[in-house]
């Protein structure tokens, strides 16, 4: 038999190898977890990264879509799919190491969901509240939500290693260039004349929106200094000490600068200075009253979700909206009674043209009223299922009423240290990315150093 030369046998050779390794890299049991490093390097290049031995949990198409939503936003948030068995111990930190970048990191583990941030791009207790509000989703939707969620409320910018926006290649012709100009400049005045009149309709859709929230904003007002007028307290008075009288000075203080906040406001998110102070002018009250009445100094707590004016809370209650899931939510003592008895919270309620409707459900643009309230970590996880926290997690609600009500500002300016989407290395607070998995198990979103089983939200 005459021998086949062995320089045509190679690529059949090849083929048999490579059989090979697919055969044993797919075999049950056989399969080893995928790098660190591979996965790092790959969300440096784009912000999901799909192990192939957790393809079953999210097709192709649904990371591309993922990944262009995150690379439009320009957020730097990074998505990670694995497979259940991959291993826990220190996985987010080595990650965030491996990486590099700063940011906020997602990873779905089988059908277990966490997430860590670094604090400058969100913090710890917007980041509990955002994960515990996606358990118990399917891969597609929980990821979805989590990253519209998520883009609505972090801070920071995408790496420059993702390349821009998702849109186009690499690069462009010179004829496409001439084309373009070509287009732009035949089209000039019409573009400009579109942008004047996007321009000025949401001018007016912010002046409408201001003018609907500066109503109950001065209703907030009102409702502090009447608190005031009833308050049998005088600094002068027998008894009265200098940590009463700070409470006080404080309250009127707060009712000053809210008024004038308001006053000043000329658009949405400004409103959120003038709730913030309104909230802390209450918590003096509180104190001032327990230091009256010799009872221990209240903690500071989430006014009454059902209705701010109702003071601080007391406790957690739960609470479901109509075609919503159950969340704990803040009450005053008034409404936690109301609720164990199978009654009705004394609910916020605000004219929208379709009549009186609870705060929560009037429109996007009372989110910088409810963010100076209750702050951004706390508010997307009490506002999920309802009218106003699904406008608010969509990443256009930012351009159009601000993340006043979120923990950032104006987006993204934090002041020192890295800043979401910059190359950091391995300078990253360590605490930022512990517990959870840190401690070899995944979490739940717990606090960092948490450690333990799965906790949480599983």
């Amino acid at each position: 038999m005459k021998a086949v030369p062995w320089t045509r046998s190679l690529p059949a050779t090849l083929l048999a190898v490579l059989a090979l390794a697919l055969t044993t890299v797919f075999a049950p049991g056989a399969r080893a977890d995928t790098g660190v490093s591979t996965i790092a390097a790959a969300l440096r290049q784009s912000p999901v990264y799909v192990d192939p031995a957790a393809r079953d949990q999210l097709s192709a198409a649904d990371a591309a879509a993922l990944a262009s939503r995150i690379k439009d936003a320009d957020k730097p948030l990074f998505i990670a799919v694995l497979p259940a068995g991959y291993r826990t111990t220190n996985l987010f930190s080595d990650v965030r190491a491996a990486t590099g970048v700063t940011g906020l990191y997602g990873i779905r583990l089988g059908d277990r969901f966490d997430a860590r941030a670094d604090s400058s791009v969100m913090s710890a207790t917007a980041r509990k509240n955002l994960v515990g509000s996606v358990q118990g989703e399917s891969a597609k939707a929980q990821l979805t939500d989590f990253t519209d969620r998520a883009l609505a409320n972090m801070g920071g910018h995408a790496p420059k290693s993702w390349g821009g926006s998702s849109g186009g290649g690499d690069g462009v012709s010179a004829t496409a260039l001439v084309t373009t100009a070509a287009v732009l400049v035949a089209g000039g005045a019409g573009a400009y004349a579109l942008v004047r009149r996007n321009r000025r309709r949401r001018e007016e859709e912010q002046r409408a929106a201001l003018d609907r929230l500066r109503v109950v904003v001065d209703e907030d007002i009102t409702a502090f200094g009447e608190e005031l007028d009833r308050l049998d307290f005088s600094p002068s008075e027998a008894g009265a000490d200098d940590a009463m009288r700070a409470d006080y000075e404080h309250a009127l203080d707060a009712y000053d600068s809210a008024k004038q906040r308001m006053a000043a406001a000329t658009r949405p998110e400004d409103v959120r200075g003038v709730t913030e102070v309104l909230e802390d002018g209450r918590f003096s009250l509180a104190l001032l009253a327990a230091r009256r009445e010799h009872r221990p100094l209240p903690e500071r707590r989430p006014p009454c979700f059902f209705d701010p004016r109702h003071g601080p809370s007391v406790t957690d209650a739960t609470w479901t909206p109509p075609g919503g899931a159950p969340r704990q939510v803040p009450v005053c003592a008034a409404d936690a009674a109301r609720l164990a008895d199978g009654r009705d919270p004394a609910v916020r309620e605000v004219d929208t043209e379709y009549g009186r409707r609870p705060y929560w459900d009037a429109g996007p643009a009372y989110g910088p009223w409810a963010g100076g309230y209750f702050g951004g970590g706390v508010l997307p996880g009490l506002l999920v299922g309802t009218v106003l926290g699904s406008m608010m997690a969509a990443p256009s609600y930012a351009a159009d009423y601000g993340t006043g009500y979120g923990d950032f500002g104006g987006g993204g300016d934090f002041g020192g240290g890295y800043q979401g989407g910059d190359v950091s290395g391995t300078d990253f607070d360590p605490g930022d990315f512990g517990g959870g998995f840190g401690g070899g198990d995944f979490g739940g979103g717990g606090d960092s150093g948490g450690g333990g089983d799965f906790g949480g939200g599983f």
